[in-house]
């Protein structure tokens, strides 16, 4: 006997059938129209490449590439492509702080003495009996970085491979005197994230490398996105710092496959390198409260003023919020000798966009990666 397939499944099917082959179709049209935006783009600059990812709000996600991962080759950039996030890396710190906050073994408004104080060099850290956990993660602590210290950037050039330990980063601005007292400043610095991280370790009893891995990387399946370990890192394509780069003194910061620094000593102050497709479903699960405990969202993104940053900026818990025209953006940049990074998460829209390029050259670019990225959001909210 034949079965009678009912006349409102047939059209049920058809529905779904017409759905997912317009879904598609919007999806080509969108990737057309924002690879001739990059295309455009990179005709009005003068950087080598750029890489491009997107996630829809539906969850849909997709990377683009411009330009060349290699200038002197003219080897095409590809969106799979690995690029140093920079300072990005700061949101792995701050995400994995933010599950042990949740599970109590940080508080947010300890005094870090709680967790350091026993440490040789504690004493001698500016600020030291004054500064609270909060105030590393939105970086009110007065620590100034140690990164642009001229002592350092000499010692890290001379000693290209070299294994850099928190603590003799942290040694580069002992005895200081501090800008400001904890909390009634701000003042951007990898410094605040490394002690960061000294204490994630300290509760842990786990290398940040692993815990961070364990958390976020593997469950989360950001299969693209690596520590920053060592001087040969898979898939990182060539960067380019200009001819008056500081650290290590060249612009191709990759030679012979191998870094011209040790990019190690980043850490937790960045220390990932990843695609920006990557770093997009990165920032839509950060700033949806995915990666932690979402009741803890709110003081994520409550930030303090951060004029750095730029107008009416601030900075929350591992999140630089911006007022744009689509709205407020949540999200982080970043800078690493070669290269620069900038994501963005809007939430009236759900959707998560980042950029990266191989150059550290700013004026190369043409235009700030966030000005991209707002253009970039109006071309998919179009």
């Amino acid at each position: 006997m034949q079965k009678i397939i009912p006349v409102f499944v047939i059209c049920l099917l058809s529905t779904i059938a017409v759905y997912g082959q317009t879904a598609v179709a919007n999806t080509t049209a969108l990737k057309t129209a924002l690879q001739a935006k990059l295309d455009e783009w990179h005709k009005a600059g003068s950087f080598p490449g750029a890489t491009l990812g997107v996630v829809l709000a539906n969850g849909e996600s997709f990377g683009l590439a411009v330009g060349f991962s290699d200038r002197e080759t003219k080897t095409p950039m590809r969106p799979n492509d690995r690029l140093p996030a920079g300072s990005v890396g700061k949101t792995f710190a701050a995400a994995t702080a933010l599950q042990l906050i949740k599970e109590g073994k940080i508080r947010l408004d300890d005094k870090i003495e709680k967790y350091l104080g026993r440490e040789p060099w504690f004493a001698r850290l500016p600020n030291a009996n004054d500064i609270t956990v909060r105030q590393l993660m939105n970086h009110t602590s007065g620590l100034v970085r140690y990164e642009f210290k001229q002592q350092f950037t000499k010692d890290l050039t001379a000693n290209p491979e070299k294994v850099w330990k928190p603590a003799e980063l942290v040694a580069y601005l002992l005895d200081e005197k501090p800008p400001f007292e904890a909390g009634k400043g701000w003042d951007y610095s990898d410094t605040n994230y490394i002690v960061l991280g000294m204490i994630i370790e300290k509760v842990t009893g786990r290398k940040f490398y692993e815990e961070a891995n364990r958390r976020l990387l593997k469950p989360l399946k950001l299969t693209d996105t690596i520590p920053q370990d060592g001087p040969r890192l898979k898939g990182v394509v060539q960067g380019y710092a200009g001819s008056n780069n500081p650290f290590g003194g060249t612009d191709a910061m990759i030679v012979n496959g191998k870094f011209a620094i040790n990019p190690q000593f980043e850490w937790t102050g960045g220390g990932y390198v990843s695609t920006a497709q990557d770093l997009a479903r990165w920032a839509k699960i950060f700033y949806e409260g995915k990666a932690f405990s979402p009741d803890l969202l709110p003081q994520v993104v409550e930030g303090v003023p951060a004029p750095m940053l730029g107008r009416e900026s601030k900075y929350g818990l591992g999140a630089i919020i911006r007022k744009t025209p689509l709205g407020t953006s949540y999200g982080h940049s970043g800078f690493f000798p070669g290269y620069r990074t900038d994501m963005m998460y809007f939430p009236e829209h759900k959707v998560a966009v980042a950029v990266q390029v191989n150059t550290s050259v700013g004026r190369s670019l043409g235009k700030p990666l966030s000005t991209v990225l707002v253009e970039v959001m109006e071309v998919i909210k179009s």
